[in-house]
């Protein structure tokens, strides 16, 4: 099987330049024998920076590249002469890519807006020259700063998929076939559990010029917060949605309990994501029939906004549509 181009995760060594040592150079001339000092300064290190590709949705061109070293600043030199500056290195990455320390964990920054820029590791300074060391008293210094030595460790990047909707729902609920239907995505789509093994993305139309974006998140299993299935690799995913729709198919024995499931398992990766707005989806609801529709309808959740669709029949898309629009329009702080 050919490997995915899907690559959201990567851990990256890099290493900003050392500054350029100053210079303690003392003018000489041939009618001036002791002229006075006139090292200039070394040249700053080169830094990392990191910039947001809004045209990127893969960490796939970092995945290779192990060590990142940018180039040293040049040594001051005579006649006051500034050492050159180190070339920076831009690493481009997604926008929805999380920084964090290799070693610790612990969250450095995100790259949420495009075009962003952040320094990732800041260059050294460059060293003084003896000539910002002369004084009344000590008119002929013989001795400057060396440069500072640059900043290195590992680091993580992790994407986390930028939508304003996500699909929660169990492997063959139908995410991929509703994706398919409303958007222009083409996802592999099969009758066999985790068919999709990567986000999908795709553009909403929605009456007139108005749009949104759907994400299609690899399907979800119990036990999918402890690592189960491929749970914890795509959980992740769903943190920077703004609203989840669950999906359960309207075979499952219990809908409502399926919901829970789900529930349940975004609740144990991350409280937060409980704060979502949430709409339930049941599909594939063109295999049964009007007394099981009603009976499941009278088995859902009250606190949560539920539509049956058929996304084969496209019964319930336009209704599940302005739900979803309904929900991403609230303001913020609702």
């Amino acid at each position: 099987m050919a490997e995915s181009n899907f690559i959201d995760y990567v851990k990256i060594f890099c290493a900003s330049g050392h500054g350029g040592a100053g210079s303690a150079h003392l003018h000489r001339a041939k009618y001036v024998p002791k002229g006075g000092p006139d090292g200039g300064d070394g040249g700053r290190g080169g830094h990392i920076i990191l910039r947001a590709n809004p045209q990127l949705w893969t960490l796939i061109h970092l995945r290779f590249r192990n060590v990142v070293r940018a180039e040293n600043g040049a040594p001051g030199s005579f006649n006051l002469r500034k050492g050159k500056n180190g070339a920076d290195i831009v690493l481009e990455v997604p926008v929805g890519t999380t920084v964090k320390d290799g070693e610790t964990g612990e969250t450095i920054f995100e790259m949420l807006t495009p075009d962003e820029e952040r320094i990732l590791c800041k260059g050294g300074r460059g060293g003084l020259g003896n000539n910002n060391f002369k004084t009344a008293t000590q008119q002929t210094p013989r001795f400057a700063q060396p440069g500072e030595e640059g900043i290195e460790g590992w680091f993580v990047m992790e994407l986390k998929v930028l939508a304003d909707v996500g699909l929660v729902g169990f492997p063959n609920a139908g995410k991929s076939t509703l994706l398919s239907a409303i958007t222009s995505a083409k996802p592999k789509i099969a009758d066999y559990a985790f068919t999709t093994l990567e986000p999908n993305l795709g553009i909403v139309r929605y009456r007139g010029d108005r749009s949104f974006v759907m994400a299609d998140i690899p399907g979800i299993i119990e036990g999918a917060h402890e690592g189960k299935g491929i749970g914890l690799r795509f959980l992740r995913h769903i943190e920077r949605n703004s609203v989840l729709l669950f999906m359960v198919s309207a075979e499952e024995k219990n809908v409502s309990k399926g919901y829970e499931i789900l529930l349940n398992e975004l609740k144990m990766y991350n409280p937060e994501l409980l704060v979502k707005d949430r709409i339930l989806a049941v599909t594939k609801c063109d295999i049964i029939d009007s007394r099981k529709a009603a009976r499941i309808e009278a088995s859902l959740p009250p606190d949560i906004p539920h539509v049956m669709i058929s996304s084969v029949s496209g019964t319930g898309l336009d209704a599940l549509k302005d739900e979803l629009w309904k929900a991403l329009q609230k303001p913020s702080d609702e």
